[in-house]
């Protein structure tokens, strides 16, 4: 049977230079840390040093997460990465009757200053290198992040990390969202003055295509989506007056990275080369910093899988070692355990050390693009360049990814990838060891990490506590001058910190703002 990619392009049983017919080397590769970087954003890639080695973690409450990363670092992480709990991504407090039943169960739980200055004792920010997975209430903990960071007396130039602030893509396929498009779109920009300004080292941006891929995009999707995302924000900032070599070299993406190896190394190819091309030719990016797709790999925890989950630790080997090929900046590895809850200290740990491995006992680091010239990759990245390009031409079309967002295209595509790979993998078409093949009869117990249920009453008893002890009027004052600044036009991010550091919590900023911009109701697809 003929074998197909993940974006149901053909796969030929030999390459040869026949199948590069028409290709143009010098427009198409260039040299590493050359435009249109294809083969690498950076000239030396890992010879120099290797990427950065992000895991990441969040669970229960700051105090446990704390404990956490001090672990990581110790065991050689160079880059931390957090994850937040659901109510803390919908803009909610733990004690909200929303947030119920969900507190600190996905990610840690940050409801105020305070959560946030424990969240970071004793690590200092000025010496790590920090993301967080955060959306809509992005600019939130960007401003917590950083007035911890002066409380430490590390000057704001001096902070280094990614916020990942890309709410188009909850629209698409992950449903975190709080308020439309417009306003959200307009408090990214914000995000991006306010950096430029103050935070300058700081990624203000990690355009992602990590979600749709976890929600059955295939990599043709993944790619042309979270490029139509990346353009809206690029236009959004243009328009609000910004130029765009000004705010451009911080932007970062973040992409997924599956057991399909070869057609992985060919998507990040092909995503620098279609990015690069856009930046200089339709937005007239001059600083090559502008036109450098940077980004951050995490891999594919929608294939793991909870039968016979030591085998995870081969595919997510398979899949680090992908995204390595393909030149990411910074990597997290998912744990072994993680089809079946939170990760153990010891499932995080051999996480770590598969990045380990790969860096220093193989020779992937020992050379610039180890791919490049390729028979099978560059005939890859040329059909799968294709393929996303006709489908952001479709999102064009359709009058941007905000307008085809509100018609429900991307989610529509999306879901029927989803469906058709669900199909195969039920056919058994497409293997998945140990679930449709190679299968035990009995699986081996295990013992999962849990969260504490009495995690929900402590963070409600933390809240009382803050509410009781801080100023109250100071931070009514500072909510006005918020719901004053979202009514007009002024960057709202000042009044926010204002407000935060007033002890304000997360869901009081949010709940200003809802006051002001609405929240989001999706439409009925039209597809």
């Amino acid at each position: 049977m003929a074998r197909e990619t993940e974006s149901g392009l053909p796969i030929k049983a030999v390459y040869g230079p026949q199948d590069r017919a028409g290709w143009d080397p010098e427009r198409q590769l260039g040299e590493p840390g050359g435009y249109p970087f294809t083969r690498g954003v950076y000239p030396t890639m890992y010879t120099g040093r290797p990427w950065t080695m992000r895991q990441y973690a969040g669970f229960g409450t700051a105090a446990e997460s704390n404990a956490r990363y001090r672990q990581l670092i110790e065991h050689g992480t160079t880059g931390l990465s957090v994850a937040f709990d659901l109510p803390t991504q919908m803009g909610y407090d733990s004690d909200a009757p929303l947030a119920r039943g969900e507190v600190g169960k996905v990610g840690v739980a940050i409801d105020s200053i305070d959560d946030m200055r424990v969240l970071f004792d004793g690590i200092p920010l000025d010496r790590v290198s920090t993301s967080m997975t955060i959306n809509a209430p992005a600019a939130l903990l960007l401003l917590l992040y950083q007035l911890v960071g002066e409380e430490q007396g590390v000057p704001a130039d001096r902070l280094t990390g990614t916020v990942q602030n890309d709410v188009l893509k909850e629209y698409i396929a992950r449903g975190t969202y709080i308020f439309p498009p417009g306003p959200s779109l307009r408090l990214t920009a914000d995000v991006f003055r306010y950096c430029r300004a103050g935070i300058p080292r700081w990624n203000t941006i990690s355009i992602s295509g990590y979600h749709m891929a976890e929600a059955g995009a295939s990599p043709a999707q993944e790619v042309a989506f979270t490029l139509a995302d990346g353009i809206e924000y690029v236009r959004t900032a243009v328009a609000a007056g910004m130029d765009v070599d000004g705010f451009a070299p911080r932007l970062s993406f973040f992409f997924v990275a599956r057991t399909t190896l070869l057609e992985e190394v060919a998507k990040f190819r092909a995503a620098r080369r279609i990015w690069a091309r856009v930046m200089k030719e339709e937005f007239g990016a001059r600083d090559p910093r502008s036109m450098m797709l940077r980004f951050h790999t995490q891999t594919a925890g929608v294939q793991l899988t909870a039968q016979q989950p030591e085998v995870n630790l081969v595919r997510v080997a398979v899949q680090g070692l992908a995204a390595v090929l393909g030149g990411t900046q910074s990597l997290h590895t998912n744990s072994f355990d993680e089809a079946i809850a939170l990760p153990t200290e010891k499932s995080a740990r051999l996480a770590l050390r598969t990045q380990q491995v790969l860096a220093y006992e193989t020779d992937v680091t020992a050379t610039v693009d180890p791919f490049a010239g390729s028979y099978v990759v560059e005939a890859m990245t040329d059909e799968l360049e294709a393929a996303a390009l006709a489908l952001m031409d479709r999102v064009a079309d359709l009058g941007g990814a905000v307008a085809a967002i509100e018609q429900g295209f991307q989610k529509a595509e999306i879901e029927r990838n989803a469906y058709r790979i669900a199909q195969e993998t039920d056919r058994a078409e497409r293997v998945v060891v140990g679930v449709n093949r190679f299968t035990l009869d009995a699986e081996e117990p295990y013992e999962p990490l849990r969260v504490d249920p009495a995690i929900e009453a402590r963070q409600a008893e933390r809240l009382a506590r803050l509410r009781a002890d801080r100023d109250g009027a100071a931070v009514d004052r500072a909510l006005t001058a918020l719901r004053a600044a979202a009514a007009g036009t002024d960057n709202v991010l000042p009044p926010m910190k204002e407000a935060l550091r007033a002890r304000a919590t997360v869901g009081e900023v949010c709940d200003a703002l809802r006051e002001v911009w609405g929240t989001y109701r999706p439409a009925d697809s039209t597809w």
